[in-house]
């Protein structure tokens, strides 16, 4: 089982809806997806977005215990994610150690059991400075740059994992940024329904269900 941990924000869970789908169509293992929900985790301290420092408490909250790899929330997966932990060594975390430094921690592959992961209590998380920088270890690998491709900052190409870092192009101040038709097609699929009737046609609910339906359709409508 791959756990992986995605920040959430109430006020985008279009985004969240995606990125959830993106990843667990892609991956060619079972995955474990757990939104960063800041009510439900021991810890108050909030940023710029609601998961601004809980993401930190990723190996807390696996019991410092196995892998686990934290996603922001503003991201497509357009890889396998079984690709990134075939990837892990003995190092405490593993990032994509791009040269905007701030976003180090924006994708991060945990080696849970790490001893230098045990400072990761949410007290420590909760006032500690500089997290960001991965200030709590020097025991930092590298994940190759395809996996968290800076949209606006890094130059365009083939990439496993888009970050959408300025913001979704579902908003006009971002949507010409790049890698918007990629987006766009992935919240098109994970919104798609199928017909009722493909989906119900040839169970039991459906003769009573249309016969409803049919009686329905021919009563008189209400006067307006």
């Amino acid at each position: 089982m791959l756990h992986v941990f995605i920040g959430y924000d109430p006020r985008q869970p279009v985004a969240y809806n995606v990125l959830h789908f993106s990843l667990m169509r892609r991956a060619s293992r079972p995955v474990a997806i757990t939104p960063l929900v800041i009510q439900q985790l021991p810890l108050k301290r909030t940023g710029l977005t609601p998961f601004t420092f809980s993401r930190f408490l990723v190996p807390h909250l696996c019991n410092f215990e196995g892998r686990a790899l934290f996603l922001d929330l503003d991201m497509l997966v357009q890889g396998d994610i079984a690709e990134l932990f075939d990837m892990a060594d003995d190092n405490a975390v593993m990032v994509v150690k791009s040269a905007s430094r701030f976003e180090w921690a924006s994708v991060m592959l945990f080696n849970c059991a790490h001893p230098d992961n045990r400072k990761l209590t949410p007290e420590f998380v909760e006032t500690a400075e500089g997290l960001h920088g991965i200030n709590w270890t020097d025991k930092i690998g590298s994940l190759p740059p395809e996996w968290n491709h800076l949209v606006m900052y890094d130059p365009p190409k083939p990439a496993k994992l888009v970050h959408y870092t300025a913001g979704m192009p579902c908003y006009p101040e971002t949507k010409d940024l790049g890698y918007a038709a990629e987006w766009m097609a992935e919240f098109k699929q994970a919104t798609q329904i199928a017909p009722w009737a493909m989906l119900m046609g040839s169970s039991i609910h459906a003769k009573p269900v249309l016969e409803r339906f049919e009686r329905a359709k021919g009563q008189p409508k209400p006067p307006a």
